[in-house]
């Protein structure tokens, strides 16, 4: 996080852990605001890769799992890269600025997809760059959401995973509630306090609980090269494309969607005590090895904390899955669309 978006987010009540907005004094009711009313949220955990020059496209396109080629110049996309065995490295929300691609991913994760991506430019025409310290990530959801965009002078998308640009960013539309508005950080503080007289500002744990209940996986360092993007449900938000050309690990993605062979599944979960991205998940029906594991959790606005978890399909219908050791604390799956 740069210092000019700190400061400002400090200067609006910002309590900040770690370079993560943690609320903005009142937890438990920045929560219950996030599920009821219209809030802002700074993405706090998120970073952003900008990948540009003349082969950006076929370089990316031949890097990640989604169709970067046929990436419009107003559309969003979600994607991953994967490594040779098929395991997920880093997931991202892909959208353009002009003609330069932006990969937004979980920010622990930044440094080390940085660094491997310039390994693989080689003589492509590309130039690999850390924006993060040139932008902020501002989240908006709620039912006034789209009269808050109008209110503040800003673009509103049409449709889902739809942009729209504007002098100092822009505005991602993730689906009919959520938008994601991504500003330069000059224009940032300006931006925020125009935004916090229309909408509750909340800390980043409430926006990543937003991110859960919309059942989108967001893989970071503790869950990085622990999952193929099918069973984090990656062939279903289109971030995995089987009609392109190769990419690292894409005979084993494209072997397990045909052969069907995927048997840990996404879940929505919920338990009573703390959860944690790469948190294991155990049956006592095998408690020597976990059954699944923990991707993304934040605190509920009801009570205890919700994941998104990946599991043994085998192991789900018993209902007795512990969390974090054998004996653990119960967990409760619930399928997703229920």
């Amino acid at each position: 996080m740069n210092s000019i978006w700190q400061d400002c987010l400090e200067g609006s009540g910002a309590r900040i852990d770690n370079g993560l907005v943690s609320d903005f004094g009142d937890a438990a009711a920045e929560l219950l605001a996030a599920r009821d009313a219209t809030i802002i949220s700074p993405l706090s955990h998120l970073g952003v890769i900008k990948v540009s020059g003349p082969e950006a496209a076929v370089f990316l396109h031949h890097q990640l799992t989604s169709d970067v080629k046929h990436l419009g110049g107003e559309a969003a996309q979600y994607s991953a890269w994967c490594s040779a065995k098929g395991r997920m490295l880093a997931s991202f929300l892909v959208f353009r600025v002009g003609s330069a691609y932006q990969l937004q991913l979980s920010a622990d994760l930044l440094p080390t997809i940085h660094k491997r991506l310039q390994m693989f430019v080689l003589r492509s025409k590309v130039i690999v760059s850390d924006q993060s310290g040139a932008c902020a990530g501002i989240g908006l959801t709620g039912p006034q959401a789209p009269a808050v965009l109008q209110s503040a002078g800003l673009p509103m998308p049409a449709t889902p995973m739809r942009t729209a640009l504007f002098a100092a960013g822009a505005v991602i539309r993730l689906d009919d509630r959520r938008f994601e508005i991504v500003v330069h950080r000059g224009a940032a503080p300006a931006l925020w306090q125009k935004l916090q007289s229309l909408a509750r500002a909340v800390g980043t744990p409430a926006w990543q609980w937003l991110e859960i209940q919309a059942a989108v996986p967001l893989i970071s360092e503790r869950t990085r090269e622990e999952f193929v993007p099918q069973m984090a449900n990656f062939e279903k938000i289109g971030a995995v494309s089987f009609h392109k050309g190769c990419y690292p690990g894409q005979e084993i993605v494209a072997r397990t969607q045909y052969l069907g062979k995927v048997k840990r599944h996404l879940y929505r979960a919920h338990a009573a005590t703390p959860i944690a991205a790469g948190d294991a998940i155990y049956s006592p029906a095998n408690p020597q090895h976990p059954c699944g594991m923990v991707v993304n959790a934040a605190a509920a606005p009801s009570g205890g904390y919700d994941s998104l978890a990946i599991v043994q399909e085998k192991f789900v219908a018993a209902a007795d899955l512990e969390l974090a050791a054998p004996g653990g604390p119960r967990i409760a799956l619930q399928q997703l669309g229920d």
